[in-house]
């Protein structure tokens, strides 16, 4: 059987649900014993995929997971999924990482966005200028255009 053949059945065992994540976080379907995509990728794309997956949780500010999440609530749920430890609040987790410059921004960076010096909001960099967040109250867990220019990036160690 050619891998080609697989696929139809490797979508039926992984579910709906992984393949659509898999895809919306540009991720492949491996053969049933080989390395999975989580273990062969940087803890930030494997994050990118956590967050991918809480797609319509509802936002809740203070709200860290596994159901309900404000922004900083999300990026902190999705690598300590994938193994790295943040800080609670947006601004804590902008201390904490390796601070890049847009040219150099991969997916499963952080996107912070701030008013001046103060950070006030919180994303995960999906590729091609988009985000997966928890927006705001009322709003639910989604991939977003990033809509201003008052954004840093960085990466987590």
């Amino acid at each position: 059987m050619t891998a080609l053949n697989r696929v139809p059945s490797l979508l039926t065992r992984a579910g709906t649900a992984s393949a659509l994540t898999l895809a919306v976080a540009g991720g492949s379907l491996m053969a049933p014993g080989a390395a999975t995509e989580a273990a062969a990728s940087p803890p930030g794309m494997e994050a990118l995929q956590i967050a991918a997956s809480k797609q319509g949780s509802p936002y809740q500010w203070g709200a860290s997971g596994p159901h309900r999440f404000d922004c900083s609530g999300l990026t902190l749920y999705s690598f300590k999924r994938a193994g790295k430890k943040l800080p609670r609040t947006a601004a804590q987790q902008y201390n904490h990482t390796r601070h890049v410059s847009a040219s150099h921004r991969q997916r499963g960076d952080l996107v912070f966005f701030h008013a001046g010096r103060s950070v006030y909001h919180v994303g995960i960099y999906a590729g091609k200028g988009r985000i997966w967040h928890s927006p705001k109250t009322g709003a639910v867990v989604r991939l977003e255009r990033i809509w201003t220019n008052s954004v840093w990036y960085g990466r987590v160690r």
